[in-house]
């Protein structure tokens, strides 16, 4: 029961993650395209451009003050609960699904560090993060976007390459975003919000606003921008083990993040001209470059034979009881037999239509490994997690060995054959 109700713990929180995520993102994502597309020739007095649109219906019009209509209106919508509110639930998720079984999510395989460490670690590295992040925004690196952009990114991947030594592979990428997410919340709290409540101000009481915190939302904003898509990236790379569970998984975070910030570039300045239309094919090229290099390595037709997996006491009855459906539903080899035998022993205590498990009250993703034909037909997805990649078993937590994973490397290398 305990394990059922987190599940459907996770599943609330990551939903209305994902809900106000989707309201922030698109928010920024429709006011960048609005000013990029405003009618600036001959505005109206006092206007700075308009824009005629059509959706859903019905036709509008929205105009672009220069600085502020001659009398603030009564009602005015603030964006600002959307960021709020998808970090908030952010942490909470991070919480739930790393935090609360730390030592299967969080922490590498094999690590000996304490889980209350490596949830200080976690947490710590938020705040660290964002008060670095703001004194170099308020450094002479202000003034020079282009080389903070730089050294922001650099800082980044350092992380995520720290990360990885310490925590597991999906972790390490969580934490960037993370870290990511934390300074663009940070961004809208501290420095956005403050600015337009100062322009605000300065409008109703008749005062030339101070031009010293606009600029630094305008630069905030900006980050927050370029941030969006590889903030996404991560969102779903837990879907991808080719990704996180590489051992260089912090370049191909660095590579990925590239191309998403060379994409937004594009977006963000077409209206202007055409100049970076290469940034598109450039990216779809180095996403196929990416995945070219990340391939799981050809090996010989016929590898040398590999040593049959140690078999657990405390599962021989279920593994005798396997072996006997094995028997049932396929005539299988020696080979298979003993990669069955490993199968059984580390991935069914989860991957099973009835996971033994006391973390799952069903086989995660409905991925079940307790047949023959089931073990054949997930042999990539198998070969992705637990042998070019060691993800799965999650934290190692079946002590699964090196023999064991080239032993079912080798029998998928030569076919995946049951018989």
């Amino acid at each position: 029961m305990e394990a059922h109700l987190i599940e459907w713990l996770n599943l609330s929180i990551r939903w209305v993650h994902m809900i106000t995520g989707v309201a922030w993102i698109g928010a920024s994502f429709y006011f960048v395209w609005l000013e990029n597309n405003l009618n600036r020739a001959n505005p109206r007095d006092g206007l700075s451009g308009d824009l005629w649109a059509i959706h859903g219906g019905g036709i509008y019009h929205l105009e672009k003050y220069k600085l502020a209509p001659p009398k603030m209106p009564e009602n005015l919508h603030w964006f600002k609960w959307e960021a709020y509110f998808t970090w908030m639930s952010g942490v909470a998720l991070m919480m739930v699904v790393y935090y609360l079984n730390p030592s299967l999510y969080l922490i590498a395989p094999g690590s000996d560090m304490a889980p209350a460490v490596a949830i200080a670690i976690g947490l710590g590295s938020l705040v660290a993060g964002y008060i670095a992040y703001h004194f170099l925004c308020d450094s002479a690196l202000g003034k020079r976007p282009a080389l903070l952009g730089a050294v922001l990114f650099v800082l980044l991947i350092a992380a995520a390459y720290g990360f990885n030594l310490i925590f597991s592979g999906r972790a390490a990428y969580l934490h960037v975003g993370a870290i990511i997410g934390t300074i663009m919340v940070g961004n809208v709290f501290f420095t956005i919000m403050p600015a337009q409540r100062a322009l605000v101000k300065a409008i109703e009481e008749g005062t030339t606003p101070d031009p010293t915190l606009p600029a630094k939302g305008l630069l905030r904003s900006r980050h927050n921008n370029y941030f969006t898509l590889p903030v996404l990236f991560i969102m779903i790379s837990n879907h991808f083990p080719s990704t996180y569970g590489s051992q260089y998984n912090w370049l191909i975070l660095a590579g990925i993040a590239i191309l998403a910030v060379l994409v937004r570039h594009y977006f963000n300045t077409r209206h202007d001209s055409s100049k970076y239309v290469w940034t598109l094919p450039a990216a779809a090229l180095g996403m196929i470059c990416l995945a070219f290099v990340t391939g799981p390595s050809i090996k010989a037709a016929t590898p040398a034979a590999p040593k049959a997996a140690v078999v657990s006491p405390v599962q021989e009855d279920s593994k005798a009881s396997s072996a006997e459906a094995s028997t049932a539903s396929a005539a299988v080899s020696d080979d298979f037999a003993k990669v069955y035998s490993v199968i059984q022993e580390r991935c069914t205590v989860c991957h099973a239509a009835t996971p033994s498990s006391p973390m799952f009250s069903a086989a995660p993703l409905g991925f079940m490994l307790d047949t023959p034909e089931k073990v054949k037909l997930q042999a990539g997805k198998i070969h992705a997690q637990s042998v070019a990649s060691h993800i799965m078993p999650l934290g190692n937590i079946t002590q699964m060995t090196q023999e064991e994973r080239d032993l079912i490397g080798a029998w998928i290398d030569k076919g995946a054959q049951l018989n």
